[in-house]
């Protein structure tokens, strides 16, 4: 990494400092990432958000350690669907487990300076029998007491929830420290929702994928909608176990929460590269539209610059100046990331005829499809305005706009205004798309 490099790394951490500075992050860590050789620099990672003035809730998991409990103690259990059946026996030492857990990290935090608190604020009830099976002391979540929380998150202080929740009556249930993160981070508003499992995250090959979504360079995924997360489930049915956390993802974007994020919690400092990166590391699920393309601003003309430089010194794209671009920017659209802008074109109309022009995207963002995106969007508003043809001119994205459905035409196919701009110089080519054939 070079020193521009570098200065670019900290002006995109202090923009993300700045942003949530006093929102809420659920956190919810598999047992396994807390028995991690890096733990105690997940915990450090954690406080190092507390001390930036984030809110955080933690909801440790205890599967393994009540797993280990149980045998130690000679305790027999069942699962269903990867449900824990837990007899009434059990409870004491999933009780025991899941505090164990709690407690532990409770105590790591207390060694970065950081005051935590775990408590007894989720009221549950039964699961009681589905499908003929009696699940028996395994509970589902029916609310949290948010109040008490609020007031702790007010004081700087780290609420940490044990999978135990109790009914009216103080009878405990074994509950999901997946179902339970979701509920507080729907109940408490939260920015975010984090999933720390205890593997790499989902491989495209593996799985029937819905349309649109997006992938990394090595085949990950990336990021889904909530419609494109549930019909991921509907597709693939016998990955129900592997897919939990997207399921339990979705439920909570539908009940409120923007942004969901699924991290491979096995990598040192996987945490914060989400957070204060716009591209993140792991698979996010979202309510809200994360990407958008949207009118170009004045006040973007500095950041399209930058994005144009690079194609002008190549000559992939003509030089264009600031002033030229505060005069034409009415023109252009932009592709913005969480508030910094990755890609740009513009539209220019010609009577019944539109330009596609000054398509420009950050080379550190080619694998999210960009520049498709943007071209689609172009060619939409084009239809949208009634035109009947689109023209582009490239010396270099032959190729690229062919795939687009573009044809080789002529510079005198150019309405009269354009052809007249037009340099033989560069010895651009000419290619159309009739908007009436699709």
């Amino acid at each position: 990494m070079n020193l521009q490099e570098h200065v670019e790394l900290i002006r995109e951490v202090f923009y993300y400092l700045r942003r949530f500075r006093g929102a809420t992050f659920v956190v919810k860590v598999d047992y396994r990432a807390l028995q991690a050789p890096h733990a105690p620099l997940l915990v450090r990672d954690i406080a190092l958000l507390r001390q930036a003035g984030i809110n955080v809730i933690l909801v440790p998991g205890a599967k393994e350690r009540i797993d280990e409990i149980c045998r130690q103690y000679g305790i027999s259990w069942e699962e269903k669907d990867g449900v824990r059946i837990s007899p009434e026996e059990a409870m004491p030492f999933i009780e025991m487990a899941a505090f164990d857990v709690s407690t532990r990290l409770m105590t790591a935090l207390a060694g970065e300076g950081i005051h935590a608190v775990v408590g007894n604020w989720v009221r549950a009830r039964s699961l009681g029998v589905i499908d003929g099976v009696d699940f028996l002391r395994t509970g589902r979540v029916e609310r949290v007491n948010i109040e008490p929380v609020v007031k702790l998150l007010h004081d700087e202080i780290v609420p940490i929830f044990p999978c135990v929740g109790w009914n009216a009556q103080g009878k405990p249930y074994n509950i999901s420290s997946n179902e339970l993160a979701g509920t507080i981070a729907a109940q408490v508003s939260a920015e975010k929702l984090f999933y720390l499992i205890d593997r790499p995250g989902y491989r495209a090959a593996d799985l029937l994928l819905p349309e649109g979504v997006v992938l990394t360079e090595e085949g990950y995924i990336s990021r889904l909608t909530v419609e494109q997360a549930e019909a991921l489930l509907e597709m693939n049915p016998g990955s129900r176990s592997h897919l939990e956390h997207i399921a339990h993802a979705s439920r909570a974007c539908r009940a409120g929460v923007d942004r969901v994020h699924i991290l491979n919690a096995m990598i040192d400092g996987v945490l914060l590269k989400e957070i204060f990166s716009n591209l993140g590391v792991g698979t996010m699920i979202h309510r809200n539209e994360f990407e958008s393309i949207r009118a170009m601003r004045e006040e973007d003309v500095p950041a399209v610059l930058r994005l144009m430089d690079p194609l002008i010194r190549e000559g992939v794209l003509l030089p264009r100046s600031a002033d030229q671009l505060r005069n034409e920017y009415q023109n252009f659209y932009v592709y913005e990331l969480d508030g910094s802008i990755y890609g740009c074109g513009a539209l220019y109309i010609y009577g019944k005829e539109g330009e596609v022009a000054g398509l420009a995207m950050d080379s550190t963002v080619r694998h999210l499809g960009i520049g498709r995106r943007l071209t689609t969007f172009l060619i939409d508003q084009a239809r949208k305005a009634g035109l009947k043809r689109l023209f582009a001119l490239t010396t270099q994205a032959s190729d690229w706009f062919e795939q687009m459905g573009f044809s080789l035409s002529t510079p005198e196919e150019l309405p009269p205004e354009r052809r007249r701009r037009y340099l033989p110089s560069r010895n651009s080519r000419v290619y159309v798309k009739d908007l009436a054939q699709g």
